[in-house]
C-alpha cells in the first residue's frame, strides 16, 4: 500500500471552532484542533494529518500584522519535505481576504487550502468536519499544486482570488462570482472544471495597515476621505458606482488625497465585472484616471484594500503599485 501523504491543519479558530456558550447563548472559540480533528471520521484513511494550533479568533479578529505572522508560520510548514500541503482553518467573515493575502505573499506549489464553517459544533447539521475533509482531499491531490491558495467549502473548490462571501447563512457562501468555482470534491477525489486564472506575487514582509475602504452611495461627500487624507492614511480604496464612477462631492475627496500623493484604488460596488473609464462627466471614472488613481480590475474592496496594504508594503512607486492592479488587465 502506498504511504499516505502527509496533511499539515492550521487552525486560527472561527466558527468551525465554536460551540454555544450557555450563560450568554451564543457561540464563542472553544474548540482546539485536536477535538475539532476528532469529529471528522474517516479521514486518517485518505491522508495523514499533523495538527497545528496557530490561534483561536472568530473572522472579525483577524489583522493584516497577525496574517503576516500566519504567512510565516505557514511558509515554515511548506519547507517541510514530508508536508505535501496545508489546509487553514479560519473565520468565515474574513476568510477571503486572509486566503487572498497568503495567495499574494506565498510563492510555494505546494496547495495551500483554506476552510472553515457556517455553523458551529453546537448546531445541527455542523459543517466543520465535512468541510475539513473536502480539503484535505483537496490538499493531497497533484490536482492542487501550483494553483496558488485555494478556498474549499460545500464541496466546492475556488480560487482565493475569485471566492467572496455571498450570503451569511447558506453553507454554499462562498462563490466566484462570474467565473464559477476550479473544481469540486467527488468521492474524496479534486475534479477541476477550469484552468487556473493568472496570479499575481507580491514579495514583501511589510504590510501596510493604514489603508481607508470606502463605499460610494448617492449624495456622499469628501469628509470621511479628506480625514483619511488628514490623519495618516497611506492608501485609499474605492467602492464605486457601476463602471467606476462617484457623486461629484465624493470626487472632491478624492482629488484632494491624490494631490497629497496618496495612492487611491477604485473598483465596483457590484459584484461582478471590471470598472473602466467609459464615462466622461463630473466624477466618472475618465475623471478618476486622470487623476492618476488605479482601477482594480474585478476585485471587491476587501479584496482589493489587502492589495494595496502589501503593495505599500513594498513600495512607495505609484508605477509599481499600479503594475501590482492593472498589468495583465489594462495593459
Amino acid at each position: 500500500m502506498m504511504n499516505k501523504k502527509k496533511v499539515a491543519i492550521v487552525f486560527t479558530g472561527g466558527t468551525i471552532s465554536m460551540t454555544v456558550d450557555e450563560k450568554i447563548g451564543a457561540a464563542i472559540p472553544t474548540l482546539s484542533g485536536e477535538q475539532i480533528m476528532s469529529m471528522v471520521t474517516n479521514i486518517d484513511k485518505v491522508a495523514e494529518v499533523e495538527v497545528f494550533n496557530f490561534d483561536e479568533i472568530p473572522g472579525p479578529h483577524m489583522t493584516p500584522d497577525r496574517m503576516m505572522e500566519l504567512k510565516d508560520y505557514v511558509n515554515i510548514l511548506l519547507l517541510r519535505e514530508d508536508i505535501h500541503g496545508v489546509v487553514i482553518t479560519h473565520g468565515t467573515d474574513s476568510l477571503e481576504e486572509t486566503a487572498y493575502f497568503l495567495d499574494l505573499t506565498i510563492t510555494s506549489i505546494k496547495p495551500i487550502i483554506v476552510t472553515g464553517a457556517m455553523r458551529s459544533s453546537s448546531e445541527l447539521g455542523y459543517d466543520g468536519p465535512s468541510n475539513l475533509s473536502a480539503a484535505v482531499c483537496t490538499a493531497i491531490s497533484d490536482k492542487a499544486v501550483n494553483k496558488g491558495v485555494l478556498v474549499v467549502l460545500n464541496n466546492e473548490v475556488l480560487l482565493a482570488a475569485e471566492a467572496t462571501k455571498t450570503n451569511t447563512l447558506a453553507l454554499n457562501t462562498f462563490q466566484a462570482l462570474g467565473s464559477g468555482p476550479l473544481g469540486v470534491i467527488d468521492c474524496n477525489e479534486l475534479v477541476l472544471s477550469k484552468d487556473k486564472g493568472t496570479r499575481t506575487i507580491i514579495d514583501t514582509d511589510n504590510v501596510e495597515s493604514m489603508v481607508a475602504l470606502f463605499k460610494s452611495g448617492v449624495g456622499m461627500d469628501a469628509d470621511f476621505i479628506k480625514f483619511a487624507a488628514d490623519n495618516g492614511y497611506k492608501g485609499i480604496v474605492i467602492e464605486a458606482m457601476g463602471r467606476g464612477n462617484i457623486p461629484p462631492h465624493m470626487y472632491e475627496g478624492v482629488k484632494y488625497a491624490r494631490e497629497k500623493d496618496i495612492p487611491v484604488v477604485v473598483v465596483s460596488r457590484c459584484h461582478s465585472g471590471r470598472v473602466f473609464d467609459s464615462y466622461g462627466y463630473l466624477g466618472s471614472g475618465r475623471d478618476l484616471r486622470n487623476l492618476g488613481c488605479i482601477f482594480g480590475g474585478d476585485l471587491p474592496g476587501q479584496k482589493a484594500r489587502i492589495k494595496l496594504m502589501l503593495a505599500l508594503g513594498k513600495t512607495n512607486n505609484l508605477k509599481e503599485i499600479r503594475d501590482f492592479f492593472e498589468q495583465g488587465i489594462y495593459y
